[in-house]
């Protein structure tokens, strides 16, 4: 966590946290969702318009990744100064890069170790690591086949739906604090 982050929250330890605004798809790009975005509908399984605007600024980007974290019920969220930003997800909290040596990196650009693979009933590819779990960037399949053919990557079967509970992660932080 970034020292100025920390500075804030020491500084105003009781803003309230935020929900529904910030999302991750499974690209691994960030989107933030205004009113419009949020009453349009969810933004894992929603419409185009749910799921807000996509984030170019790379300075905010890499702000929002530094901050990037976990709380202990498994919601993902950014820390932004004194506020917790929950995120919502459209698959898990990240999503994992890989290159043609089949090293693996998040979205963050942050290496890590593979420690378990799993294959979904839809085929998606998942990899649990020293830094978290996460789904394969759909463009990096080819890299993750070729790992799995040459018995690299041994993957076992999972069901997506399993994988919140399996792995600790809400993919709606949003909707877990409505109720």
């Amino acid at each position: 966590m970034d020292d100025i982050v920390k500075q804030a929250l020491a500084k105003w330890p009781n803003v309230p946290d935020c929900y529904g605004w910030l999302g991750l798809d499974a690209r691994g790009n960030w989107f933030m969702r205004d009113d419009p975005a949020q009453a349009a509908g969810p933004f894992s399984g929603g419409s185009a318009h749910s799921k807000g605007s996509l984030l170019k600024h790379d300075k905010l980007i890499d702000f929002i990744q530094r901050n990037y974290e976990p709380d202990a019920q498994g919601q993902w969220f950014f820390q932004n100064g004194p506020q917790r930003v929950y995120v919502e997800l459209e698959s898990t909290p990240l999503v994992w890069r890989v290159g043609d040596d089949f090293s693996i990196q998040d979205h963050a650009g942050r290496p890590a170790t593979l420690q378990l693979c799993l294959l979904d009933e839809r085929g998606h590819l998942y990899l649990q690591t020293d830094l978290g779990f996460g789904l394969v960037h759909t463009q990096d399949m080819t890299h993750a086949a070729e790992a799995v053919e040459q018995g690299r990557w041994l993957p076992a079967n999972c069901l997506e739906a399993d994988l919140p509970i399996q792995f600790n992660f809400v993919k709606s932080p949003e909707l877990l604090h409505k109720e």
